[in-house]
């Protein structure tokens, strides 16, 4: 019983059975699922996976921004109600207010707290020339580039002296060579202790940021928004990318990410109202056909991790085009690795006409698609509104129906299945 309450005491935050689901009935959606987890003081976690699987919304939790629908989120050992006093959050968008200088805006965080101007005054100045922008106190956010403007948010974010800092994918919207520089300087400012957080918690898709900078990785999927996996990062900092450790790390959690092929029954769904659908991925289909040509190219087999590397894809837009490969048969993922199915290899080596045609016949094997297909061929003119598909769909997709739908069509148009009128909001058969 000591040796439970002393692991109690070193847990920051933990949230146990967290579920959030929105509308209710057949419009009921299920965002995340039973979630559990805990952060201990001095540790740096990444959250990690795909756009959609609920990062940010349980960042938003944990600080207080958002509701579980049901669970308990523990902070200290206390359920937390209302805001989190003891917990920041720094966003992608660097949310400055645009009127305010450097100086202002991370005093305003100090004014909100009632800091006497003097004290502020201090401590924000202090704070600039610890983010390194000493010198830029009076100018204002239009002045300033990306990373300086994301340094103002830290220091903002700072200011409050957070026990715990949540990041939100926050080097996302910066230039490459500055999202590598302040990834630098924030290790720094967090090894040295030269800033009063007991713990990091940090967004991110990105899986080389990931084990780059965290102690532990918390992967996670979607449809519905769960945990996966865990795993520890034991590297010494300074990490260094071309490490044989450091490689072997980012494959196991690309290997976690990318989970493995599940039987056909499993990886389809099923139809509207039938059960759980299966969303179509946001997957160019001429980078598809590219990945095919590349497997293909080098003997129908690639590390996933070296091959993401190669084409110079972020985890969100490598990953769709992965799941569509799936989808259609083409190709398959095992332990980290990719294969070529014989489908996707014939794919890779047909002609223009012969991929539509192959395509035309996978995608209807799609409950979804196919589904669109019957329901025009049903119709005496073979044309029906796109509202009906919309109030099928929404009890699954919610907020994603229409992207969804325009998906479908895309992927019906290509394979000459069916198409949609613009002007008329419907759609049809191709003749």
């Amino acid at each position: 019983m000591a040796a439970a309450d002393s692991e109690a005491t070193v847990a920051l935050l933990e949230l146990r059975q967290i579920f959030k689901t929105y509308g209710t009935g057949s419009r009921r959606f299920v965002a995340l699922q039973d979630i559990n987890m805990r952060v201990k003081a001095g540790e740096f976690v990444c959250l990690l996976g795909p756009s959609g699987c609920g990062k940010s919304t349980l960042l938003r939790m944990i600080t207080g921004l958002n509701t579980a629908t049901s669970g308990t989120v523990l902070y200290c050992g206390n359920p937390l109600t209302g805001i989190n006093p003891h917990a920041t959050i720094v966003f992608q968008s660097f949310a400055l207010y645009p009127w305010l200088t450097v100086q202002e805006n991370v005093e305003i965080a100090l004014k909100a707290l009632g800091v006497p101007p003097v004290e502020r005054r201090s401590k924000a100045v202090k704070l600039i020339d610890t983010v390194g922008l000493d010198g830029f106190e009076s100018a204002y956010p239009r002045e300033l580039s990306g990373g300086m403007r994301q340094k103002t948010g830290f220091a903002r974010a700072m200011a409050v002296e957070p026990q715990l800092l949540c990041l939100d994918e926050p080097f996302s919207a910066l230039d490459v060579l500055s999202a590598e520089a302040i990834r630098g300087e924030l290790m720094d400012l967090w090894l040295t202790k030269s800033i009063p957080t007991q713990a990091i918690l940090m967004v991110t898709h990105n899986i080389e940021e990931a084990v780059l900078m965290a102690d532990r990785i918390i992967v996670m999927d979607k449809d519905p928004g769960r945990i996966v996996s865990e795993m520890s990062v034991g590297l010494r900092h300074p990490r260094q990318r071309k490490d044989a450790a450091f490689q072997g790390i980012v494959d196991k959690v690309y290997a976690a990410v990318a989970g493995k092929t599940m039987p056909e029954a499993e990886e389809l769904g099923h139809a509207p109202g039938q059960g759980r659908i299966r969303r179509l991925p946001r997957a160019r289909l001429d980078a598809l056909a590219g990945l095919l040509e590349k497997l293909a190219g080098e003997g129908g087999r690639a590390d996933l991790y070296r091959l993401g590397a190669e084409v110079a894809m972020e985890l969100d837009d490598f990953l769709p085009i992965v799941e569509a490969g799936e989808l259609l048969g083409f190709l398959n993922v095992q332990e980290g690795d990719l294969q070529l199915t014989e489908l996707g290899r014939a794919y890779a080596d047909a002609s223009v006409l012969g991929r539509k045609e192959m395509f035309a016949g996978r995608i209807l094997r799609l409950p979804m698609i196919s589904w669109i297909y019957e329901t025009l061929q049903q119709d005496d003119n073979q044309r029906v509104n796109k509202d009906y598909f919309m109030d099928k769909l929404e009890p699954d997709f919610h907020d994603r129906t229409q992207s969804q739908l325009e998906r479908a069509i895309n992927w019906g148009r290509f394979a000459e299945l069916f198409a949609f009128d613009d002007d008329t909001d419907e759609l049809y058969l191709e003749s």
